[in-house]
């Protein structure tokens, strides 16, 4: 089993990927160029070990049912492919089959709804990632919410309209 930063030392030789540092000492690498929804590779790596790789798109992985594989046992070579593998599934070079909604993102930089303003001209834009719904300024997040129901009622009290 690999430590914690050696897991973080492997996904940061791979340069295609940004690390995202999120809530409790967890961290994300994302592969921005991602031809679909999903961008996480790695997600929630923690200190204690744990963390998992997205593989819903690679054939033959061992997934649960949200496309993630726990990693938490996994050797450094064993790793290594497991990443590539689920970068070659996420690029767009390599599709297969073409889905529908990866290509309305690719072409349209925000799906519609997501931008939201308020009467001073600010924007914040909502995403939803990983079966959260986030609100973004800029790159940081403000906010996380479960439903986009919280997340839009959140935002009209702070004086933002869908833009």
């Amino acid at each position: 089993m690999l430590t914690f930063e050696q897991k973080l030392a492997v996904f940061a030789s791979f340069p295609e990927l940004t690390r995202k540092d999120v809530s409790l000492g967890r961290v994300n690498f994302q592969y921005d160029r991602s031809a679909y929804d999903k961008k996480n590779v790695g997600y929630h790596l923690h200190p204690n070990g744990n963390g998992f790789v997205y593989a819903g798109r690679v054939p033959g992985a061992a997934t649960d049912d949200k496309g993630f594989v726990n990693i938490r046992d996994y050797g450094e070579a064993e790793l290594r492919e497991l990443i590539a593998a689920s970068i070659r599934s996420l690029s767009p070079e390599d599709e297969t089959e073409t889905e529908p909604e990866a290509e309305a993102s690719a072409e349209a930089p925000e799906a519609p709804g997501q931008t939201w303003k308020d009467d001073q001209g600010r924007t914040l834009r909502l995403a939803l990632e990983d079966d959260h719904w986030f609100v973004y300024a800029d790159d940081l997040v403000d906010s996380a919410f479960e439903t986009i129901e919280e997340a839009e009622q959140y935002l009209r009290e702070e004086g933002f309209f869908p833009a």
